[in-house]
């Protein structure tokens, strides 16, 4: 069983649209606050190495990552850290405050405890001004699929690459281009921080249409090997950049750098270059 099975057993309680999509959603008259929350732990979410800065900073930008796929902006985080020593806190919440100062959020405290593990949690409100947050399920037939920046890096990161270390241990939340998209129109958005392929079946099963992209339009970072960059890139996780889709007529609208890597088609099949592409990512297991 993984994360996203455990969401069955919620969904009957909190409702389906509450558990769909990155952040919870609070209708505002004019706009909305999204609100995201994650769980970090030190055996599975931070590689030896780290530094206690760069687990603050991480420990912030994968919740600003999540409000970044709604299309709204970070306005306060806070965290509740689970310590094994306390002499790891100062440079924790410095690297916490460092990333929520270069995102616009304000760093409100949380709260402090003693644990076997280092463990953190990570809450965060952000909002949308004028609007609606996009969700997962609004991918049409015949809509472009987008995606920013480089996929792949934190993996390589992660299994060696020291070139790749700051990419996996000091991620860029897309803040600035999740409210691109959102303005220029885009149908359906999430950060792609467990891997591309499983991403897309995540907007697919929401959406309920299937999706045919193109290996060679995957970008990759071109100092790596092509076929460990793509593998990172399709069932790795970490690099916290934003797919999203949009209609042909609406592409004219982005003003940011994106690149098109296939379309959403009728049906419900996920292929790549013609072939079904494998169901596969980064999941938490129990």
């Amino acid at each position: 069983m993984d994360d996203r099975d455990l969401l069955d057993i919620i969904r009957p309680v909190c409702g389906s649209d509450t558990c769909s999509d990155d952040c919870a959603i609070l209708t505002l008259p004019c706009g909305a606050l999204v609100t995201s929350t994650d769980m970090l732990h030190e055996r599975s979410d931070f590689p030896a190495g780290m530094t206690g800065w760069q687990i603050g900073w991480m420990s912030v930008a994968v919740t600003i990552s999540d409000i970044a796929a709604m299309g709204a902006e970070p306005l306060q985080i806070v965290l509740a850290i689970g310590l094994d020593t306390e002499e790891r806190l100062a440079e924790i919440v410095l690297g916490a405050q460092a990333c929520c100062d270069t995102y616009g959020a304000v760093y409100a405290g949380g709260d402090l405890d003693a644990h076997s593990e280092l463990t953190i949690v990570s809450t965060g409100v952000g909002i949308i001004r004028d609007g609606e947050p996009v969700r997962r399920g609004g991918a049409k037939p015949g809509d472009i699929i987008c995606v920013t920046g480089t996929l792949g890096r934190a993996i390589l990161g992660l299994t060696g690459d020291s070139r790749f270390w700051k990419d996996l241990c000091e991620p860029q939340p897309r803040v600035r281009e999740g409210t691109v998209a959102r303005l220029a129109g885009a149908h359906a958005m999430m950060d792609i921080s467990d891997g591309l392929a499983i991403s897309l079946y995540d907007i697919a099963a929401e959406s309920h249409v299937g999706m045919e992209i193109s290996s060679g339009r995957i970008p990759l970072p071109p100092e790596a090997d092509v076929q460990v960059a793509l593998e990172a890139a399709l069932y790795g996780g970490g690099d916290f950049e934003l797919l999203f889709f949009i209609s042909e007529e609406k592409m004219k609208n982005l003003t940011i750098p994106v690149t098109q890597i296939g379309r959403v088609s009728e049906g419900l099949k996920i292929t790549m270059d013609g072939m079904e592409l494998p169901k596969k990512g980064y999941l938490h297991h129990w």
